[in-house]
């Protein structure tokens, strides 16, 4: 059927009209087929998903791994989330004596990238063993047991790469000068090379940013070693911690969070780290670390993160990545400590991209 009779102009314009429409839906049905993402390889999310040949599909992923220490044999938790036989990445928090639960955001962005990751909680923390034995708490020794859960968990050079943050950091790097040639890819999340570059700019830029009389408070709480005063903490939490390791108000912080905090094992923290949050005090054992120099023999490929408003110097991070031989910088511009949550979307783009750059061959 065609149009109703109408007048010559007022045909005309009808046609103008029609023709208008047509390339519009012209045009929004090709910007529509732009934004299309590629359809899922059904094949591939099942083989992602499959626990069928796995032994650890009774538990859903988690293992409890025996580990020999001088002490004796422990146990540590881990859980492997996904299966790809080319990308498995090893979570390692901070701390120390955190727990993994401050990754528990990877889960909205990894599975749906195909890449497999495991979490585990270092000996000491909430969800393994935890031996009270201060000879346990040396970097040495947390070494020796990634290298074991590396083992017990048949990860490789064609697959296996390392993720810490903060403390986790230090242990990954530890790690990869002594077993880089077992990884693929390694990522330095949110610390720097050495405690003195650290403390430095914890005291002399991150404290000053503070309220003075605000610091005046913590510095005399500090100065009084009254560390389980209520009040530092709530000096802390509104003043540091929204700023400096989580830029959210503390009621909106993610469960994940807080239940890390709240599992954190006081006795590795403080031994190794110090009972301060303005820098590793000069009693801890990690007081003098310092690999600063040792950066050059890492030569694995190498993505080192850093955030704005972090706890660490974005530009000692940003300089990092240099004095490695394979390495890549990913500043989180909105992010601070835990830039995975409060530059979200920044931070997991980086790590996606690093993770599928080294996979492919294009690093």
């Amino acid at each position: 059927m065609g149009f109703p009779i109408l007048a010559g102009k007022q045909r005309l314009s009808i046609m103008k009209l029609s023709c208008y429409l047509l390339l519009f839906v012209l045009i929004l049905s090709q910007g529509c087929a732009e934004l299309k993402r590629e359809p899922v390889n059904p094949d591939s999310l099942l083989s992602y998903l499959d626990f069928s040949d796995r032994d650890d599909q009774f538990t859903g992923g988690i293992k409890m791994i025996p580990i020999s220490t001088p002490k004796g044999e422990f146990r540590v938790w881990t859980k492997r989330v996904g299966n790809n036989p080319t990308i498995k990445l090893l979570l390692l928090h901070g701390g120390p004596g955190g727990t993994h639960e401050v990754f528990d955001c990877f889960d909205g962005y990894l599975p749906s990238e195909g890449i497999e990751y495991i979490y585990h909680d270092q000996l000491g923390s909430y969800f393994s063993d935890q031996p009270s034995d201060t000879s346990l708490w040396t970097i040495d020794r947390f070494v020796d047991e990634v290298e074991q859960v590396r083992v017990a968990l048949g990860l490789d050079k064609d697959n296996f790469y390392l993720l810490g943050q903060s403390w986790g950091g230090i242990l990954a790097m530890e790690y990869a000068l002594k077993h880089q040639d077992k990884m693929k890819g390694l990522i330095i999340s949110n610390m720097m090379s050495n405690v003195t570059d650290y403390n430095k700019y914890a005291q002399e830029v991150l404290g000053p940013l503070m309220d003075p009389g605000v610091l005046s408070e913590v510095r005399d709480i500090e100065a009084r070693k009254d560390f389980g005063s209520p009040r530092y903490m709530e000096l802390l939490f509104e003043h540091y911690y929204t700023e400096h390791l989580l830029r959210m108000p503390v009621e909106k912080w993610p469960q994940s969070v807080n239940l890390a905090f709240r599992h954190m094992n006081p006795e590795v923290y403080v031994y190794m780290q110090g009972p301060s949050e303005f820098g590793i005090t000069s009693d801890a054992t990690l007081s003098s670390w310092d690999i600063s120099g040792e950066l050059p023999r890492i030569s694995v490929p190498t993505l080192v993160i850093g955030a704005t408003y972090d706890t660490m110097d974005p530009l000692h991070m940003e300089w990092m990545s240099e004095q490695v031989q394979n390495g890549r910088f990913l500043l989180c511009p909105n992010g601070s400590h835990l830039s995975q949550y409060d530059d979200q979307k920044t931070y997991m783009e980086g790590v996606i991209q690093f993770l599928r750059d080294v996979d492919k061959g294009e690093f």
